[in-house]
């Protein structure tokens, strides 16, 4: 079976349910992603998943993710990577998308990106070397990181530009899967809430 690749983004945090863009800041979980992280776990522990065994496990080192993935009950067999940390927004960490249009209007990040941050060039760049160590295994493998590296991940599984990214949305501690169908690169699950319920 070719690998595929599971994704788990964070739990809930303040910053995440204000709609404030948070690259490279460190911030915690609240008690609605420490929950959400739980929940997501048992759901992992039970069929299908089964505990995933023999499943790499790899994590973004901000403390956010790195929370989701111990809560979940992956810690112990995390290896932290660079290359799954957030997009660095730059001069536009931390503020709400209304805020930047006040700015920038008309902004959209997959389209214009951000003013001394990272790159969509740079994005697409992380998410490939991720998908590269993906292909490259011969199990699945599981990271645990952030809503736009993962949605960056999504549009360059399937072979398309970094910018698709803006049309998959994808909720706090949600499950997706990026496998294959009839031998190309699909989308098996996405934005997965339903262990949330």
């Amino acid at each position: 079976m070719a690998a595929r690749i599971l994704l788990a983004r964070h739990g809930q945090t303040e910053w995440s349910l204000s709609g404030r863009h948070t690259g490279r800041t460190d911030i915690p979980l609240l008690e609605e992603g420490r929950t959400g992280a739980k929940l997501l776990g048992e759901r992992l522990h039970r069929a299908p998943w089964d505990g995933l065994p023999g499943v790499e496990v790899r994590t973004s080192p901000l403390r956010r993710a790195e929370e989701t993935c111990e809560l979940a009950g992956f810690g112990d067999r995390a290896e932290e990577w660079d290359a799954l940390m957030e997009v660095d927004y730059g001069a536009y960490e931390g503020l709400t998308p209304a805020q930047i249009k006040e700015r920038q209007p008309g902004w959209l990040l997959w389209r214009d990106g951000v003013p001394e941050g990272e790159t969509l060039a740079e994005v697409a760049a992380r998410a490939d070397r991720v998908i590269d160590w993906a292909r490259a295994a011969d199990r699945d493998v599981l990271v645990f990181a952030h809503g736009h590296i993962l949605r960056s991940l999504g549009a360059r599984w399937l072979g398309l530009d970094v910018s698709f990214a803006a049309r998959i949305r994808l909720d706090p501690t949600s499950l997706s899967v990026l496998g294959w169908a009839y031998g190309e690169p699909a989308i098996e699950r996405w934005n997965d809430t339903g262990h949330l319920g």
